[in-house]
């Protein structure tokens, strides 16, 4: 089983968080469920719940009355899952800014964890 984390900057915000927040309920029960499947499937778990973007950047994949919901994440080393931050897809592709904000956030996480200032 895969352990899932939210990333916290080092001022303590976390990003998934707020997005989740700002949710309807039915969307953040329907992402809720989707991370649970990814929790227990991790790798193994493909379209059309989570797909592939680009340097280890994964995409969580949900639609709720009719939005797609996209919590971006990552894996670490043995058995976690870092959750980056999400946002609601307005296109059909993935804006590569989503994707390089991930990419930011991975290397300030770890750069942070080698650094022993960010604990799992």
């Amino acid at each position: 089983m895969w352990k899932i984390r939210y990333y916290r900057s080092a001022d303590g915000g976390c990003p998934v968080e707020e997005y989740l927040d700002s949710l309807p309920v039915k969307a953040q029960v329907k992402i809720s469920n989707l991370l649970k499947l990814l929790r227990e499937m991790g790798y193994e778990l493909k379209r059309p719940y989570v797909d592939y973007l680009d340097q280890g950047i994964r995409e969580l994949r949900a639609i709720s009355s009719g939005n797609q919901h996209r919590v971006l994440h990552f894996f670490f080393m043995k058995n976690h899952i870092i959750c980056t931050h999400g946002f609601t897809k307005k296109t059909d592709r993935v804006p590569q800014e989503e994707i390089e904000r991930a990419l930011r956030i991975k290397k300030d996480f770890e750069t942070r964890f080698a650094r022993g200032e960010y604990k799992l």
